[in-house]
């Protein structure tokens, strides 16, 4: 959340505040020690951990997901866990067409050739190595239906996109289809589904097999909804256009995954949730939620 750039000094209004940019387990519990309150983004909270730190009463994720934090031990302690929910859906749904728009457009490539003198050497005004395409009349489908996913269509909407949508519950403002009618009907399909044990590798060889060969494929969601070895196979064979992903299922990446060198696979370091707006957003409603529990109103508990 702060690399550097922000500033914790709002916190140490109401607190005596250390601050660690990474904490490996076996010093969790030395770092938390006393304290009262914690502050954590990928530290794993067990019930052993809260259990040598008795004078633990809150937990603050600073971010939206919480599955490091067994939150059922939390609350048989009286810890409070609070996490910040919809900070990032700007910035997210602005990566997924950062995404669509470089494969439409071929932007990098373009500029790659540019510098390489590409330009400077061609006997026409204009050239292209690679298709370009308008996202005018294209469908795009949309699985999970959240905040991100209702921005995201907002935004292939003035595209003059079609719209699908697929969710757990149908949603007013977009056509709601079925799974499988997602799949068949998308030229562009962007994930923004929760990683439940329902959607777990939701995307496989099976469904992978029900896409246009011209479809591209967007995950700014979770790694875990993909079986990369099926996506990996599927890039490399043509059976899809494209993959653009800012999740792996294993983060920082391995070396073995195979989406590493697959064929049209563009993947960034789960950056889309960190432009500076976005992270200071995300540490003001960090403050606010710890006011409120400090006010004995608690805000945003999972």
């Amino acid at each position: 959340m702060n690399p550097g750039d922000l500033s914790w000094d709002k916190l140490r209004e109401y607190f005596e505040v250390e601050v660690y940019d990474r904490t490996p387990a076996d010093k969790v519990i030395e770092r938390i020690g006393d304290s009262c309150a914690i502050l954590v983004n990928k530290v794993a909270i067990t019930d052993e951990i809260m259990a040598a730190c008795p004078n633990l009463k809150y937990i603050g994720v600073n971010a939206t997901g919480y599955n490091v934090i067994d939150t059922e031990a939390a609350h048989k302690r009286s810890i409070t866990v609070t996490n910040v929910p919809a900070y990032s859906t700007d910035a997210v749904a602005q990566h997924v067409f950062a995404f669509i728009t470089n494969y439409t457009n071929r932007v990098y490539e373009h500029s790659i050739t540019v510098k390489n003198g590409d330009w400077v050497k061609c006997p026409d005004f204009c050239y292209w190595n690679s298709p370009l395409m308008e996202l005018s009349g294209k469908t795009l489908g949309i699985f999970g239906y959240g905040s991100i996913g209702k921005k995201s269509a907002e935004i292939g909407k003035a595209f003059g996109m079609n719209v699908i949508a697929c969710s757990r519950t149908p949603k007013d403002g977009v056509e709601n289809v079925t799974f499988n009618q997602l799949l068949e009907q998308s030229d562009f399909i962007t994930l923004h589904s929760p990683l439940t044990p329902q959607t777990n590798g939701i995307i496989n060889k099976e469904t992978l097999s029900k896409m246009k060969k011209s479809a591209v494929l967007i995950n700014t969601a979770r790694g875990g909804l993909i079986v990369e070895a099926d996506l990996a196979n599927a890039l490399n064979n043509g059976d899809i256009a494209a993959y653009c992903a800012d999740v792996v299922s294993v983060e920082p990446m391995a070396k073995d995954n195979p989406l590493l060198n697959a064929k049209n696979c563009y993947i960034t370091p789960h950056l889309a949730w960190a432009p500076l707006e976005t992270r200071q957003r995300l540490m003001n409603v960090v403050i606010e939620n710890i006011k409120a529990w400090l006010n004995g109103k608690p805000q945003n508990v999972v």
